[in-house]
């Protein structure tokens, strides 16, 4: 069973729609969303929690389409949005107990460890946290009741790289259970590129691809030539390409190039910038 399923999903608001967005992320997998602001990650995420209403497509999760008892299912989410929602006169200990009666898989002993692991104030008031503690607190909820699919929408952000690189860790140990799934958005690429099995670009409200990480850094890699040389290439071998006063750099397919030609790697930051920006 895949953990989420989106087919066809649209969303208008004024002037930004999300554009037929399909996409399927297996169970025990991690898929990051990537995409500039207003690209539409945030709204994605927002439509799989039936937050706001989808104009068409469906949605379905964990094999229940996502409006069917959406209560029921978010039980099985654990979701860190951009903004923590935690009333801010409450303190890490208040927290957890209100989340004992909110989850009926709450599990105590995990949210103290977390809480201790990530070095939370267990006294403090939520509104004397910083973004990173907030958000080191809703990543701790998250991972504390027993969720089969976590849904993090910029949740590293605000993180030193310490802590970001311990965020990353307990996120890669939630899905060794093969019933462990992430979708995960963020700014921060490197970390996508070291967390995520997938990749989905997302650009001003359409899916550029969806492929698995792996396959995409084997598949794609960068050029540096003259436009003479780029000339003599086949077409179909160039993806994007960007051409300045010093020469060209270009996105090209490596299964394309002649053997000859050197093609150096390229990182997951550097395919979507020129997805989004390359001239094709």
């Amino acid at each position: 069973m895949n953990a989420l399923e989106i087919k066809n999903l649209t969303k208008s608001y004024g002037n930004f729609k999300l554009d037929h967005l399909s996409l399927v992320l297996p169970s025990g997998c991690i898929m990051g969303l990537v995409g500039e602001n207003g690209a539409g990650k945030s709204t994605t995420i927002k439509l799989i929690l039936d937050m706001i209403h989808k104009d068409g497509g469906s949605i379905t999760i964990l094999g229940r389409d996502n409006e069917d008892n959406i209560q029921l299912t978010k039980q099985d989410i654990g979701v860190v949005m951009d903004e923590v929602g935690i009333p801010e006169c409450l303190t890490v200990e208040q927290v957890g107990k209100i989340m004992k009666h909110t989850f009926t898989n709450w599990e105590e002993d995990t949210f103290s460890d977390l809480v201790c692991r990530l070095s939370l104030p267990e006294e403090k008031q939520f509104k004397d946290f910083s973004r990173g503690m907030k958000m080191k607190l809703g990543i701790a909820i998250a991972l504390s009741h027993n969720s089969k699919l976590l849904l993090l929408d910029e949740a590293t952000s605000g993180l030193d790289p310490v802590v970001r690189d311990e965020v990353v860790g307990m996120l890669h140990e939630f899905t060794r259970d093969e019933n462990h799934s992430i979708l995960i958005s963020s700014h921060i690429v490197s970390d996508l590129e070291k967390l995520c099995d997938y990749i989905a670009f997302i650009h001003k409200g359409k899916l550029l691809l969806c492929e698995e990480k792996d396959q995409l850094l084997a598949e794609y890699g960068l050029i540096h030539c003259s436009k003479e040389q780029l000339e003599e290439l086949d077409p179909a071998a160039i993806r994007c390409k960007k051409v300045s006063p010093y020469g060209v750099e270009a996105m090209v397919l490596r299964s394309r190039m002649p053997g000859n030609f050197t093609v150096s790697p390229i990182n997951i930051e550097e395919l979507f910038v020129f997805m989004v920006k390359g001239v094709h």
